[in-house]
C-alpha cells in the first residue's frame, strides 16, 4: 500500500511518498536528491502510532535509488505523518502484522501469513465502479489479481465491461486506476507466472517489446474467463496468431528476423516484465575486433546451429567429459542462457534500481560489470559457465543500455578505470551506429538463411530428448517447463525454497516446434555484369512481364467475373485440359465421355467415349495433339486430337485410375489401387502416332487410394485415408509422411516456388505443409468442403460444395472473396499460365469460363 505524508530521518523533515511492502516500508521523497529510506519489517523493535496521525518505526535502511544502499546500524526512531490521519490506524496495524510475519522461523509460515494479510484486505475491498470511463458501462465480470512488473507485483481489483479493462490497485499505486479499451486491444497471451498457468498479458500494438498490462490471477479459473472475453473482441481485428501462422509469414518475408523472434518469445511466455522469463535473442556476430564489419562474409557470423556453450569446441569437450561420469539427470551447463541476473547485467545502466534489489543492494563488482561487448562476447566463448545469449534491446534502436547517462558509481576496475560507457567493437562509430550494425546483421541474408537452426535449439526440436543431447543443448531439468512440479512440494519452505532456484537459475522458453523449423525463402541477387545469364534480354524481360501479369491477376481474384457457362455433359465433370492457345477446351466426365468444346465459337466440337466407365481426369501433352484421360476402368487412354481418335490404351492398374500428371516425358498415374506409377513415354512419339513404349520406372505403394502432384524432382500425394507424402523422384523414395487430414484428401499442389504444398480434404480443412522439414505450418477450417483449387502460395482460389469460387488469403487464413458460380459442388478448376484466364466444372454437369474485370 502507499500513501503520502513526510517523515523526520534522521532529524529532517521530508515530503514524499510511504510504500508498505510485504517485508519492509520505504519511503520515497519528492526531492530526488535526497536518499530513499528502507526499513526492514524484521529489523524493526517498535511500530506504533503517536498522534492521529503519526506513527514511529525503530532502525532502518537509508540509501539512494540508484547507489548503492548505506546501512546504518544502532537504534534510531522514524516518524511518519500521513497527510490523511484516518489511514493511520490501518497502516500501523497493517505493519505490525507484517511485521509479525517477518519474525517467523521459517520461510514458508512468512509468505503463508503475508498471503492471508493480502487476501484479507483484498476481501475487505471491491472495485471502485465510480472509476468507469462511462456510467452505461456494464460490468462482465471483477476479481482479484496482480499488475506485474519487474521483481513487483502489485495486488488489486480487476473489471472487465463491455467497452474496457481496468486495474484498480488496492495501493493506488502508480494510479489510481489503469484503463484499457477492449477494442484498442492487438494481442493477448497466457503466461506461466511462477510456473503456475496464471499469467495474462495484454498489448494494444501489434509489435512493441513492452505489453500495456501484466495481469496475474489466482487462480486459472478467472484467467481464462477473461481472456477468452476479451479474445470476442479481437476476433473482430485480428486472427490470433499462431507460431505456425507467424512462420508463414516470416518464411515468406512478410515479418522482419526481429518480429518473427518477439513473436516466438511472445508466444513461449517471454516478458519483459518477468525477469525470469525474459526475452531471448541470439548472438549473430562473431566478429567484434574488426576496424570493418563485414556482413557478405560467414566468417563474420556465429554459428546459429550450436548454443553458445558448445561454440568453442575445447570448452565442449571439458563440459561432455563432466557430462558423462555426472549421475542422473545430467545437464552439460551449469548456467542457463537467460536468467534475471543476466537481464540486468546488460540493462543495469537503465535499470540500477533492479540490480541492487536483486543483489542486495549492492553492485557487482566493477570488473565483472557489462564492460565491453567484445569482452562479454570472449567470455562467452571461453568462461567456463557464462553461456548467456542477448536480449532484444541489442537489435532495437534505444541505445540508452550502452551509456552510464545516470552517471553511476559502478565502480573501479582492476586497471583503475572508472566503470562508464560500455565499450563498443572498433566497427561502431557510436551506440547508435552499433545497434544499427546489429539490426542489419540480424536481418542479413546469411542470418536469415540459417535464424531456423537457432529457433530449433531455443524453441523448437532440438530443445529436449534426444536431439538435444545430440546438439549439445542439455541444461538443468528444472529449467525445463514441467521439469519439477511445485505443487507436490508439502513442505512450504522446500517449495518456496526450489520456487526461488529456478527464478533465478533461468527458465528455458515454452517448446513451440516439435519438427524440424523450415528455413526461410531468401532471394538471391545475381551480379547482371557478371555474364553469368545465358537468357537474351528480350527473354527476361519476357519472363518479368509474365511474373508481373501473374501477381496482378492473383492481387485481383476477388475481380474474376463469369464470361459464359455450358452444360455439355450429362454427369459431373471431372477433368479440364485445354490448348496452349486457349482455342479448345477438353473436359472429361463421370458420363464416360471425352468432350472438345471450342471457346471461339461456344461450340461443342467433339464427344468420344472409350468405355462405359466414367472418366476421372485429362492432361494435355505438349503441342497441343494428344490428350491424355484416365478411366474407372482401370486403363489410360490417349486421344489423337488430330487423328480425331484413340491411338493408345495403358493398362496401368488393378483399379480406378483416380489421376493423372504429365512432367518432363514421364506420366504419373495414381490410383484406388493405393499405388501411384511413374511411366516412361515421349510425347514425340505420341504426337507422331508411333507405337509408344511405356517403360514402367517406380511403383510407389500407399495405404490408400491417392491424389498427385509433381513439381521438379519431388512428387506430393494425398490418399483417401488423409495421408500427406513427399517423395524424392530422383530416387522414388519417400521425404515425409503425415496424417495431414481426417478423410479423404481432394487435392494436393505444389506452390509455384516448391517450398511448400497445399491440401484440400473432406475433413473442410486446407493445410500447408513445409516441402524441406514435412512439418504443418498451418491449418484453415472452411465452412463447407473444398473440392479442388489453384494457389501462387499465398492466395488460393477454390471451389468446394457449396458452388461457390473462395478467395483465400493464407497469411490471415480468411476468406476475402467468394463468387457465386455453379448451382452444386466445384469438382475442378483450371487455370492458365498467365492465371489470367479460368475454367470451372461442376457437379452441375457445367463448365464455366472467367476472367478479370479490372
Amino acid at each position: 500500500m502507499t500513501g503520502s505524508g513526510s517523515s523526520a530521518a534522521p532529524n529532517r523533515h521530508n515530503q514524499g511518498s510511504l510504500k508498505i511492502c510485504s517485508k519492509s516500508i520505504i519511503f520515497e521523497p519528492d526531492d530526488q536528491n535526497e536518499p530513499i529510506l528502507k526499513i526492514p519489517l524484521k529489523d524493526c523493535k517498535r511500530i506504533e502510532a503517536l498522534e492521529e496521525n503519526e506513527m514511529a518505526l525503530s532502525d532502518f535502511l537509508y540509501g539512494n535509488a540508484v547507489s548503492p544502499y548505506r546501512y546504518l546500524r544502532g537504534e534510531r526512531i522514524v516518524i511518519f505523518q500521513l497527510d490523511i490521519p484516518k489511514k493511520t490506524e490501518d497502516v500501523v496495524q497493517t505493519l505490525l502484522q507484517l511485521h509479525r510475519a517477518s519474525c517467523l522461523d521459517k520461510l514458508g509460515d512468512q509468505t503463508a501469513m503475508i498471503a492471508a494479510n493480502l487476501q484479507s484486505r483484498l476481501a475487505r475491498t471491491s472495485f471502485d465502479k465510480n472509476s468507469f470511463q462511462c456510467v452505461s458501462e456494464s460490468p462482465h465480470m471483477d476479481c482479484e489479481a496482480e499488475m506485474i512488473t519487474p521483481l513487483v507485483t502489485n495486488p488489486g481489483h480487476v473489471c472487465i465491461t463491455d467497452d474496457n479493462l481496468y486495474f484498480q490497485p488496492l495501493n493506488s499505486y502508480p494510479d489510481s486506476v489503469v484503463q484499457i479499451g477492449l477494442r484498442s486491444i492487438r494481442r493477448i497471451y497466457k503466461r506461466r507466472h511462477g510456473l503456475r498457468p496464471l499469467g495474462l498479458e495484454v498489448f494494444c500494438t501489434e509489435n512493441d517489446l513492452c505489453s500495456d498490462i501484466y495481469l496475474k490471477f489466482y487462480n486459472t479459473k478467472d484467467r481464462d474467463e477473461l481472456y477468452y472475453y476479451i479474445a470476442t473482441f479481437l476476433e473482430n481485428h485480428i486472427t490470433e496468431q499462431t507460431a505456425e501462422s507467424y512462420m508463414l509469414l516470416w518464411q515468406r518475408g512478410h515479418i522482419s528476423n526481429y518480429q518473427y523472434l518477439l513473436h516466438l518469445n511472445n508466444l513461449a511466455d517471454r516478458s519483459v516484465n518477468d525477469l525470469s522469463q525474459y526475452p531471448v535473442f541470439p548472438w549473430v556476430i562473431d566478429d567484434y575486433s574488426s576496424p570493418q564489419l563485414d556482413l557478405l562474409n560467414p566468417a563474420s557470423f556465429r554459428d546459429l546451429s550450436k548454443p553458445v556453450g558448445a561454440l568453442n569446441t575445447e570448452r565442449l569437450e571439458r563440459l561432455l567429459d563432466r557430462y558423462r561420469d555426472m549421475p542422473e539427470p545430467r545437464f552439460m551447463y551449469g548456467s542457463h542462457y537467460s536468467s534475471p541476473g543476466y537481464v540486468l547485467f546488460y540493462l543495469v545502466r537503465v535499470a540500477p534500481e533492479h540490480m541492487l534489489c536483486l543483489q542486495n543492494g549492492r553492485y557487482d563488482h566493477a570488473d565483472r560489470m557489462f564492460n565491453s561487448v567484445g569482452e562479454t562476447w570472449k567470455n562467452c566463448l571461453e568462461g567456463g559457465t557464462d553461456f548467456k545469449e542477448l536480449i532484444p534491446e541489442f537489435y532495437g534502436t534505444d541505445c540508452s543500455f550502452l551509456k552510464n547517462m545516470l552517471n553511476l558509481n559502478l565502480g573501479r576496475r582492476q586497471g583503475g578505470g572508472q566503470v562508464g560507457d560500455v565499450e563498443l567493437p572498433p566497427w561502431a562509430s557510436d551506440a547508435d551506429d552499433f545497434l544499427q550494425k546489429m539490426r542489419a546483421a540480424l536481418e542479413s541474408q546469411h542470418v536469415s538463411e540459417h535464424l531456423h537452426e537457432w529457433i530449433d535449439l531455443i524453441f523448437g526440436y532440438k530443445q529436449k530428448g534426444s536431439e538435444a543431447v545430440a546438439a549439445h543443448n542439455v541444461f538443468h531439468p528444472l529449467t525445463y517447463e514441467g521439469g519439477i512440479d511445485c505443487d507436490s512440494i508439502e513442505d512450504p519452505d522446500q517449495k518456496i525454497a526450489m520456487l526461488t532456484q529456478i527464478l533465478e537459475f533461468g527458465q528455458t522458453p515454452r517448446q513451440l516446434f516439435t519438427t524440424p523449423h523450415p528455413q526461410r525463402i531468401t532471394p538471391h541477387f545475381h551480379n547482371i555484369s557478371s555474364g553469368t545469364s545465358n537468357r537474351s534480354p528480350s527473354m527476361e524481360s519476357f519472363e518479368d512481364l509474365t511474373e508481373e501479369s501473374k501477381k496482378l491477376a492473383w492481387s485481383n481474384m476477388n475481380r474474376l467475373t463469369a464470361q459464359s457457362n455450358h452444360k455439355i455433359h450429362k454427369e459431373a465433370v471431372t477433368g479440364i485440359a485445354v490448348t496452349s492457345n486457349g482455342a479448345s477446351v477438353f473436359t472429361t466426365s463421370q458420363d464416360s465421355t471425352l468432350k472438345m468444346f471450342s471457346k471461339e465459337s461456344s461450340a461443342l466440337q467433339r464427344s468420344v467415349s472409350f468405355s462405359n466407365m466414367a472418366l476421372s481426369s485429362c492432361v494435355m501433352l505438349p503441342e497441343d495433339k494428344t490428350v491424355v484421360c484416365s478411366s474407372w476402368d482401370n486403363n489410360l487412354y490417349f486421344y489423337s486430337i488430330a487423328y480425331g481418335r484413340r491411338q493408345d490404351t495403358l493398362m496401368g492398374h488393378d483399379d480406378a485410375v483416380s489421376q493423372i500428371c504429365w512432367r518432363d516425358n514421364q506420366l504419373y498415374t495414381a490410383s484406388w489401387d493405393s499405388t501411384v506409377k511413374v511411366w516412361k513415354c515421349m510425347a514425340a512419339d505420341i504426337s507422331s502416332n508411333k507405337r509408344t513404349q511405356f517403360e514402367p520406372l517406380a511403383e510407389l505403394e500407399h495405404e490408400a487410394g491417392v491424389t498427385i502432384s509433381p513439381a521438379g524432382t519431388l512428387l506430393a500425394s494425398g490418399t483417401k485415408e488423409g495421408t500427406l507424402s513427399v517423395w524424392d523422384l530422383a530416387s522414388f523414395s519417400m521425404l515425409h509422411q503425415l496424417s495431414c487430414h481426417s478423410g479423404k484428401i481432394h487435392q494436393v499442389a505444389f506452390s509455384p516456388d516448391s517450398r511448400n504444398i497445399l491440401s484440400v480434404g473432406e475433413d473442410s480443412c486446407l493445410k500447408v505443409t513445409d516441402v524441406q522439414t514435412g512439418m504443418l505450418l498451418s491449418t484453415i477450417h472452411a465452412e463447407d468442403e473444398q473440392r479442388c483449387f489453384c494457389w501462387d502460395g499465398n492466395v488460393v482460389l477454390s471451389g468446394g460444395q457449396s458452388g461457390s469460387l473462395l478467395v483465400w488469403d493464407l497469411l490471415s487464413s480468411k476468406v476475402i472473396h467468394s463468387i457465386p458460380a455453379h448451382s452444386g459442388p466445384i469438382t475442378c478448376i483450371w487455370m492458365n499460365e498467365q492465371c489470367s484466364s479460368v475454367i470451372t466444372g461442376g457437379e452441375d454437369k457445367q463448365i464455366m469460363f472467367w476472367k478479370h474485370q479490372y
